[in-house]
């Protein structure tokens, strides 16, 4: 741990300064949809700036995104950047609470932020642009662990709450099929499914769980929402070329032979192919197979806890044919978790897109 020793304690701030957090609703370890605010509205001090900022961030280096005690988390890497920029406490407001492990392409959180003259202590100066919090945040951020980055900010009114404005969150999970071991680029990256898995088969089972249900079956113990009814409005899997990705020697070949050579006549072409084909398989020694990849992709306003992950537990025990499409409506019907395949692990999770209206704001 590097230079977050009071946040990552989960020491809070008493800073006077800082705003009065909403009152604590009922809520699962994921999300929940806006709740009514309007009896106890945000109590906002004149000269804060609200900023909405985005981070994207490799989950399994953190022990999830909310504040815990002797724990790394996202919340708390963040607020030492924000320490360290503005020189007094914030508090960060996620969108999305992200377990250990589970990674985020753009989880959003709001800060409200004070610029204090440096000069003339007391003296409060006018925000700074949305484009300075991102490069001044993403400086102190490389100087730490560089596994977490903004990737966009912007200015929003103070009533503007990253979790409860949010309209809809898409997640991805990333599965890889194949009997070779996981390249080390791969590792905490995605699910290492030894056993073939049939595209068309987890298809089907999307097909049964997307849209709106009673999802018991898919809520982990300690989900604390109020009701087990979603509703799902995008559930897919797509197979994907693997990645990191780089051409190998065959796929450079080939793509020399479809591009077609002006200096290759007909009449050499066969002599062409066959010393090409010697030279693939002299350089074959060292290239790696490659697995197929597949994406799953579910997109709601929100989750139940461990939902998505359960999910994909069962979506993947269709593909590989210990579940048919029967099968998977059976334990959608059981209302009981207990009925679900194993859980799919968290670092094959990535929080992929948080959408908001943003019409019409600063």
């Amino acid at each position: 741990m590097k230079g977050n020793a009071k946040h990552a304690i989960g020491i809070p701030s008493e800073s006077p300064q800082r705003p009065l957090k909403v009152a604590k609703i009922e809520s699962c370890n994921d999300e929940e949809v806006e709740p009514d605010c309007s009896a106890q509205p945000m109590v906002q001090k004149p000269g804060l700036q609200r900023y909405l900022v985005a981070i994207e961030y490799i989950g399994t280096r953190f022990s999830g995104s909310q504040q815990q005690p002797n724990c790394r988390t996202v919340v708390g890497v963040l607020e030492e950047a924000f320490l360290k920029f503005v020189g007094q406490p914030v508090s960060i407001f996620c969108s999305s609470r992200t377990d250990a492990g589970v990674h985020a392409l753009a989880n959003v959180c709001h800060v409200d932020v004070e610029r204090i003259s440096k000069r003339k202590p007391g003296e409060v100066l006018p925000p700074h642009e949305p484009s300075v919090v991102k490069r001044a945040i993403n400086h102190f951020l490389q100087k730490d662990e560089g596994d977490i980055m903004v990737v966009d900010v912007r200015s929003v009114p103070s009533d503007f709450h990253a979790r409860y404005k949010a309209r809809e969150r898409t997640y991805f999970y990333r599965l890889l099929s194949g009997s070779e071991p996981l390249s080390s680029f791969e590792k905490a990256r995605a699910w290492h499914v030894p056993e073939a898995l049939d595209a068309k088969a987890m298809q089907e089972a999307c097909k049964v769980l997307v849209g709106h249900h009673d999802f018991s079956s898919f809520r982990a113990a300690g989900c604390q929402a109020n009701s087990p009814i979603r509703t799902l409005d995008e559930l897919t899997v797509t197979e994907v070329a693997s990645s990191p990705y780089f051409p190998s020697v065959v796929d450079s070949r080939e793509e020399d032979l479809l591009d077609g050579d002006p200096h290759t006549s007909s009449e050499n072409l066969d002599t062409h192919s066959v010393e090409q084909t010697t030279e693939i398989t002299e350089l074959e020694f060292g290239i790696r197979k490659k697995h197929r990849c597949f994406v799953v992709k579910a997109r709601a306003r929100s989750f139940l806890y461990h939902q998505v992950r359960l999910l994909v537990g069962v979506i993947k025990s269709a593909g590989t044919g210990d579940l048919t499409t029967s099968d998977v409506k059976r334990i959608l019907d059981a209302k009981d978790v207990t009925k679900a395949s194993k859980m799919a692990p968290s670092h094959g999770l990535y929080l992929g897109h948080v959408r908001y209206d943003l019409s019409g704001l600063l």
